[in-house]
């Protein structure tokens, strides 16, 4: 039986993760539970799993959780949820909670050397060496949800990394891949979150559409398997049939495909180093008409880019790219800026930053700080061109 710590609970990789308890009953217990701020989807969660602990980083909520589950240890804030986390009962962290609010319980899972099922891309965006660092002292476990990096893993199994050439992960290319670049500017926010193969949260479908989903992928996989830059490559593959391909030196390619339900990736996490006899939906190759792939058009997305420079450059750029994606992200989500200002506002404060070594999560912390600063002004200033 593992024990889990579901964090981001009532995220929809939180959800999809829970489902799977409730197919593998006898394999799982939920030991914890932890959101954001829907204290009342998270009470639900709760009823259902009976954990031991429940956390909401919403602090004024809970109290109102506290009233309804006696019994059960109510924790909140930051540190409740890393307390959820790495509690010495629980044996897999699911770490679903999107974004830079996902970075320490994700941290100190890994410091307390727990099993991580990573779903959190930007945790190794911004602390990746930190944490890579450490697990190659610790020998601790860091296995990817993302379908991309899943499948990357998948591919890589019983390889030597002198055999690899490159890593190939593909992307849907979003709703807008054959809208016209000058059309761009007027997509509603509406429009951006019709994702076309995906079912996600907004950050990270906004994300999708401007492939910046897809950059934040490319520092990831540097940071999980140790290859560089020039040696990860984006394809477009609208039909999300082929999550990630691996090409060797000899030319020989193997690609990994499953259908798109991101149970399937967290069933192979929760699961490693074994595979399980699953009731998934199963793919039918023979009902697709064709598998399609394209070169991405970086003008048309300059964000994928952005996000090749950031790795490139190294040290703190990749902490200011996250910090400044979210930002922008925000201000399209509330309609505050365009589409096409997300990518204006990261390469301008990216511009303005002078990077220094990451050395300490401190570092990591106070850098996202001054970024989230500055690219809050840079929408001001956007907004008074306006």
């Amino acid at each position: 039986m593992k024990r889990l710590a579901v964090l981001g609970s009532t995220g929809s990789i939180g959800q999809s993760a829970l489902n799977l308890v409730d197919l593998y009953p006898e394999r799982f217990q939920v030991f914890s539970l932890a959101a954001g701020s829907q204290a009342e989807q998270l009470y639900q969660q709760a009823l259902r799993y009976r954990p031991s602990i429940v956390s909401l980083c919403d602090s004024g909520s809970v109290g109102y959780l506290a009233e309804r589950l006696p019994g059960t240890r109510i924790l909140g804030g930051t540190e409740g949820v890393i307390e959820a986390a790495v509690h010495p009962d629980v044996d897999i962290v699911v770490a679903g909670i999107s974004g830079a609010a996902g970075l320490l319980p994700t941290y100190q899972s890994v410091i307390e050397n727990k099993v991580v099922a990573l779903a959190n891309k930007e945790t190794l965006v911004m602390a990746g060496e930190l944490i890579m660092n450490h697990l190659a002292r610790s020998g601790g476990t860091l296995l990817p949800v993302d379908s991309e990096h899943s499948a990357l893993h998948q591919c890589l199994r019983g390889s030597k990394p002198e055999e690899v050439r490159r890593l190939v992960l593909t992307a849907s290319g979003g709703p807008f891949l054959n809208r016209p670049r000058d059309s761009l500017a007027e997509v509603s926010v509406q429009e951006a979150l019709k994702h076309p193969t995906w079912e996600m949260g907004p950050k990270i479908t906004i994300d999708s559409a401007t492939l910046m989903n897809k950059g934040l992928e490319v520092i990831e996989a540097h940071y999980l398997f140790g290859v560089s830059a020039e040696r990860i490559s984006v394809i477009i593959h609208p039909q999300s049939i082929v999550h990630s391909m691996v090409e060797f030196l000899d030319g020989n390619i193997l690609a990994q495909m499953s259908i798109t339900d991101m149970r399937s990736a967290i069933l192979y996490a929760l699961s490693y180093p074994e595979r399980w006899e699953s009731s998934l939906p199963r793919l039918n190759l023979a009902s697709e008409d064709s598998l399609q792939f394209f070169e991405p058009d970086t003008e048309r997305f300059p964000c994928l880019k952005l996000a090749y420079d950031a790795l490139k450059g190294g040290q703190t750029y990749p902490v200011v790219l996250n910090a400044a994606n979210e930002v922008a992200v925000n201000a399209f989500l509330k309609s505050v800026i365009s589409f096409t200002a997300i990518p204006q506002i990261i390469s301008e404060v990216l511009e303005l930053h002078t990077p220094c070594p990451v050395e300490d999560i401190e570092t990591v912390l106070e850098v996202d700080r001054m970024t989230r600063r500055r690219a809050s002004e840079k929408i001001q200033h956007v907004l008074g061109r306006g």
